[in-house]
């Protein structure tokens, strides 16, 4: 295939974290795999990732990882370094890339840090080699990478629903901007985990006819309104509860504030809360009484920087 000379030789871009508001597990295919509906929401969180070109007669891939990289792998297991690999391979590209990666993001944390870092390398390698993927094949390749990857390829990663195992991508427009309050218990909770408690449990999926309680936000005109009515329920939270009990008590500490609506995003133990501006939230945050290493963080809804819309040539000649 081949994806000619690039287009640019670097850039930079910031790599969101997501919210889940909501998550419904409806069935489980026979790989195992589980299918999901939820809203997924790039948040302000994000990481910073710089994806850099050289010449090379293979494919080779660097990653440097920098900031809050606690837990996060720095070899070929890490999922931005599988992208950058993924893509050369898929489009037959021979070159080096050197992949910068300052965490902000936690690990293990169901806000999908690593899925993000993935998102942004294969967008960043889109925009150096335009010609390289068809859309399918980067979709493909994504979705081979993990279910939360394909929502993070969109460029830029916005708000949309998502199902199936991750693969089906619908964005969301004109999502309101919403103060967030982020709590973390400070330890980490590992996805496979979760699903495996999750599975263990007497009533593991969704009752059949139960119907969509995300779905029905018709064009999210009623988001502010109906999104304290079982909307941000997750199927996951009492498997990460069982083994994360810490959810337990910082939830109740959310719903004793004056919120829109507490819930948990994706396999936790992140909770959020949600309010109808930011200063609500920094509010918040001043009257809660975490202990380490709890941790407890205000954002907002994910708005693209300069770096995410350009990018420059600031590397070595191809």
């Amino acid at each position: 295939m081949g994806g000619g000379e690039p287009a640019l030789r670097a850039l930079s871009l910031r790599a969101p974290a997501k919210l889940n508001f909501g998550l419904r597990v409806v069935g489980r295919r026979s790989d195992g795999y589980h299918e999901l509906e939820s809203l997924f929401v790039p948040i302000g969180l994000a990481d910073d990732v710089r994806v850099e070109l050289r010449k090379a007669p293979g494919v080779r891939v660097r990653l440097t990882l920098e900031g809050e990289a606690r837990d996060v792998p720095a070899d070929a297991t890490n999922l931005a370094t599988r992208a950058a690999r993924a893509f050369l391979e898929a489009a037959q590209i021979g070159a080096e890339v050197a992949v910068v990666l300052r965490k902000h993001v936690p690990a293990a944390a169901g806000l999908g840090g690593g899925s993000s870092d993935a998102g942004a390398v294969l967008r960043g390698l889109t925009r150096l080699f335009p010609a390289a993927l068809p859309r399918a094949e980067l979709s493909a390749a994504a979705l081979r990478l993990g279910a939360d990857v394909p929502f993070f390829v969109a460029d830029p990663p916005r708000a949309a629903w998502v199902t199936g195992i991750g693969e089906c991508v619908e964005p969301v427009e004109k999502f309101p901007d919403l103060g967030i309050l982020l709590v973390h218990p400070g330890l980490p909770l590992a996805t496979k985990a979760v699903f495996e408690a999750y599975d263990s449990a007497p009533c593991a999926l969704t009752p059949p006819g139960s119907g969509s309680r995300i779905r029905s936000l018709s064009g999210l005109r009623d988001l502010v309104e109906r999104i304290g009515a079982g909307l941000l329920a997750n199927d996951l939270e009492s498997a990460a509860t069982r083994l994360c009990p810490a959810i337990a008590r910082l939830k109740d500490e959310l719903c004793a504030c004056e919120t829109l609506g507490v819930g948990m995003s994706g396999s936790g133990p992140t909770l959020f809360a949600l309010f109808t501006d930011r200063a609500s939230a920094e509010e918040a945050c001043g009257r809660l009484a975490l202990k380490a290493p709890a941790w407890a963080r205000v954002t907002s809804r994910f708005e693209p920087s300069v770096s995410d819309e350009g990018a420059d040539g600031a590397s070595p000649n191809w």
